[in-house]
C-alpha cells in the first residue's frame, strides 16, 4: 500500500454520458501507485421500472483490486434485489444492500482461502426527477455543489472520529498512528474480513464496519450545479471548496465533461497527490455554461504566462542548466491575473510544461521535471 513508482502513470480512463436530464464525465488515473486499485459506475436509466433515476459510484481500494472491481461490477444490483428497496424504501434497501454485498463477498474463494486481503471504500449516488440519496463508507466522498460553494458533503469514516473509535476499542481493537490496529486507515469499507472476525458482533460492530452512511437530499433544479464523487487521492490535496470552485470555474470554459474530469486529476497529480485518483462528476440543469468573458479571461491568462516566462528565460545566462522546476518556482512568485480558483498555478502546469518546451528546448527534459515537481514535500 505504501509503496510508489519512479515516475507516475499518468494515461487516463475516461467516459462520459447523458440521460435524465443529466449530464456525466468520469476519469481515473493511476498514478504513483504501483497497481490501480480504483474503480468506478455510472448510469442513466436503471431497470425494474426506474428508466427516470440514475446511479453513480467511486470505489477506492486498498490492499488489492478484487474487491473494489467486485463491488463496483454488484453494488447496485446487491441494493436493488432487496426487498426494502423493492418496496420504495430506498434508504433501507441501500443499507441492507451494503451489508448483503459484503456478506456475499466474504465467500469469494479468493476471500475464503485468506489469499485475498484486499477492501475497498464505496461512495454512491441514487438520483431520482427529486431526490439523491448519497451512501458512503470510507473515506471516499461526495460534495455536491449549489450556485458555485459546496452545501452537502459525506463525512469521512476514520478510526479517530469518536463513534468510530469507540466501535474500535468495543470490539478489542486500537486506534494508534490515526489507523485501526494501527494499519488501516479507514474505520469503514468493504472486505477487508480480517479486521471483521469479532465473534458476537454484528458485521456494524467489527473492527471495520460495511455500513454505508445515507443521506437524503431535495433536488434544487434552480441552483443545484454538480455532484462530485472521488477517491481520497482527490481529496487529499482539494478542499470541497477548492474542488466546487475548479469545476465551476472549469465548466464556464467547456462543456466537455472528459476535459473537466482530467483537468481535475491533472490538477491533482501537480499538486502532490500520491494516490490512485478517480472523479464521477454529474451535473445538473443548473450548471454553469460555457462564457465568452471566461474564455477571454482564461486565453489572457495563458498570454501572460507564456509572456512571463519568456522573460524568466531570457534572464538565465545559462538556459542549458535551466530546468522546469526552477521554471516552477519562479513563477510561483508572479502576481498572475486569473488563476484557476481552487486550482491556482498547479492547474495550468501543463500549459507551462509545453510553453517550456517551446520556448527553452535545449533545457532538461521538461517531462521529467514535470514528474519531479508533482512530488510532495513530505509524503508519509
Amino acid at each position: 500500500m505504501g509503496a510508489f513508482l519512479d515516475t507516475p502513470k499518468t494515461d487516463k480512463y475516461n467516459e462520459h454520458g447523458s440521460g435524465n436530464g443529466l449530464r456525466y464525465g468520469v476519469a481515473s488515473m493511476q498514478g504513483w501507485r504501483m497497481e490501480m486499485e480504483d474503480a468506478h459506475r455510472a448510469i442513466t436509466g436503471l431497470e425494474g421500472g426506474l428508466s427516470d433515476w440514475s446511479y453513480f459510484a467511486v470505489f477506492d481500494g486498498h490492499a488489492g483490486a478484487r474487491v473494489s472491481a467486485h463491488s463496483a461490477e454488484h453494488l447496485l444490483e446487491s441494493i436493488m434485489q432487496t426487498k426494502e428497496f423493492k418496496a420504495e424504501d430506498v434508504i433501507n434497501g441501500i443499507h441492507y444492500g451494503f451489508l448483503r454485498l459484503d456478506d456475499e463477498m466474504r465467500d469469494l474463494p479468493e476471500m475464503s482461502a485468506g489469499t485475498d486481503k484486499s477492501g475497498s471504500t464505496a461512495v454512491c449516488a441514487f438520483i431520482s426527477p427529486k431526490q439523491i440519496y448519497i451512501a458512503n463508507c470510507g473515506d471516499s466522498r461526495a460534495v455536491l455543489c449549489r450556485s458555485g460553494n459546496p452545501i452537502f458533503s459525506t463525512r469521512d469514516h476514520k478510526p479517530i472520529l469518536p463513534a468510530e473509535k469507540e466501535r474500535i476499542q468495543n470490539a478489542g481493537g486500537s486506534v494508534m498512528i490515526q489507523r485501526v490496529n494501527g494499519s488501516l486507515a479507514v474505520s469503514r469499507a468493504l472486505g477487508d474480513y480480517e479486521y471483521k472476525n469479532v465473534e458476537g458482533r454484528g458485521p456494524c460492530e467489527q473492527l471495520v464496519s460495511p455500513e454505508p452512511e445515507i443521506f437524503l437530499r431535495d433536488r434544487d433544479d434552480e441552483h443545484d450545479e454538480f455532484l462530485v464523487l472521488a477517491c481520497d487521492g482527490i481529496w487529499d490535496v482539494m478542499t470541497n471548496e477548492d474542488l466546487c470552485h475548479f469545476i465551476h470555474s472549469r465548466l464556464l470554459l467547456t462543456d466537455d465533461l472528459e476535459v473537466v474530469t482530467n483537468q481535475v486529476i491533472d490538477t491533482c497529480l501537480y499538486k502532490g497527490s500520491r494516490d490512485n485518483m478517480s472523479i464521477v462528476l454529474v451535473t445538473f440543469p443548473g450548471a454553469p455554461k460555457p462564457s465568452p468573458e471566461a474564455q477571454k479571461k482564461e486565453a489572457e491568462l495563458e498570454m501572460a504566462i507564456e509572456r512571463r516566462i519568456k522573460e524568466i528565460v531570457a534572464q538565465q545566462e545559462n538556459k542549458d542548466s535551466f530546468d522546469f522546476l526552477q521554471l516552477l518556482q519562479l513563477l510561483m512568485d508572479q502576481e498572475l491575473p486569473n488563476l484557476p480558483p481552487g486550482g491556482g498555478l498547479s492547474a495550468k502546469q501543463p500549459f507551462i510544461e509545453k510553453v517550456f518546451r517551446d520556448v527553452c528546448p535545449s533545457a532538461a527534459d521538461s517531462k521529467q521535471q514535470s514528474a519531479i515537481a508533482t512530488r510532495p514535500v513530505n509524503v508519509e
